[in-house]
């Protein structure tokens, strides 16, 4: 079986090539621009000790460009779609929306195209975000997998324009698509702009964090986190369905979607205490309400997990534990934290 991951050298991407390694057979063709998201020292570190390490190799291509003949014929033979690559930046995307359409947008529909041309293709997974659904309405309130798209900044806005041209290209051109939704990955090697070792970067710097809250109720905002290994296990379950179909039949739609959902949403003043009892750094913190210095972000995400765990899949990494000791691994290994 040969897997072509899109962004392979990406965050999310690098930890999914890992754990296909360590769980199947498989061949990995990773590919990827190598810009601000990709880094091949990624997957250096996750392969220097591998003595299957030829069962990876890496093709460099920007996907705002076709991938042409010559391109093609570097990625090779290909069973199943793994599409990753992505920008995913709220911050950048509100300064600059157009490089998200053209990485996000135009990107997806390139690798659809290609897509087009694979014979025998079993599966193509697009990996989306829960942000597509917008903020949360309440505490109780989880976004299920067809519920309506809220973007409220352009990022949001390229995923859930690229979801739609994935079932476009389902529909017209059977494509065999999947759609996940997933939030707020966290785990080793990640990039500094990242919540996590963005927090633990400025706390060893001595520098105070700020915490988003709600000036009216006083709510601080939050996420649920999620351990990047617990996303790749669930992409590699999804892989191993048979004969899904959408989960809502009223839903009329032909392209199932999942998403992949940790149990507990946490505050952020909570998730930067855990990073502080994981590393012994002191933390200092202001809280401030995020329509004054951050207007476009969204205060507070839910979505269900619900489906994907009653078809057999759940996570395995408890958040409270693996944090700290996610933290522990950047302040043991700063070169990440650059």
């Amino acid at each position: 079986m040969n897997v072509l991951v899109t962004g392979g050298a990406g965050f999310i991407g690098h930890h999914v090539i890992e754990y296909i390694l360590d769980n199947t057979d498989w061949n990995v063709i990773s590919l990827d621009r190598l810009d601000f998201s990709g880094n091949l020292n990624r997957l250096s570190d996750i392969m220097k000790d591998r003595p299957d390490k030829k069962r990876v190799r890496s093709v460099f291509h920007d996907l705002k460009a076709p991938i042409n003949e010559q391109v093609s014929k570097m990625i090779g033979n290909v069973d199943i779609i793994l599409h990753l690559a992505a920008a995913s930046h709220v911050t950048r995307s509100i300064v600059n929306p157009m490089e998200f359409v053209e990485s996000n947008v135009i990107g997806t529909v390139n690798l659809l195209e290609y897509a087009k041309t694979v014979p025998n293709l079993i599966r193509f997974i697009y990996f989306s975000t829960d942000e597509v659904f917008g903020p949360a309405i309440d505490d109780a309130t989880y976004f299920t997998e067809y519920d309506r798209y809220n973007a409220t900044n352009p990022y949001s806005a390229s995923k859930a324009a690229a979801e739609e041209m994935c079932v476009a290209f389902e529909n017209t051109y059977k494509i065999p698509l999947y759609i996940t939704h997933t939030m707020n990955v966290y785990g080793e090697r990640q990039a500094t702009e990242k919540y996590i070792p963005l927090s633990l970067k400025k706390m060893i710097n001595n520098e105070r964090l700020t915490i988003h809250y709600d000036s009216h109720t006083g709510n601080i905002g939050g996420r649920s986190y999620l351990y990047a290994k617990d996303v790749a296990s669930a992409l590699l379950f999804i892989l191993n369905l048979k004969d899904v179909k959408p989960e809502y039949p009223h839903y009329g739609g032909k392209c199932p979607k999942f998403n992949i959902a940790a149990t507990d949403s946490l505050d952020n003043l909570y998730v930067a205490k855990l990073i502080s009892q994981g590393t012994g750094v002191p933390l200092e913190y202001d809280l401030i309400d995020p329509n004054i210095d951050r207007p476009g972000h969204d205060f507070k995400y839910l979505i269900s997990g619900d489906y994907l765990r009653s078809l057999g899949w759940s996570e395995k990494y408890n958040v409270s534990d693996n944090i700290p000791r996610v933290a522990k691994w950047y302040f043991d290994n700063p070169i990440w934290l650059k």
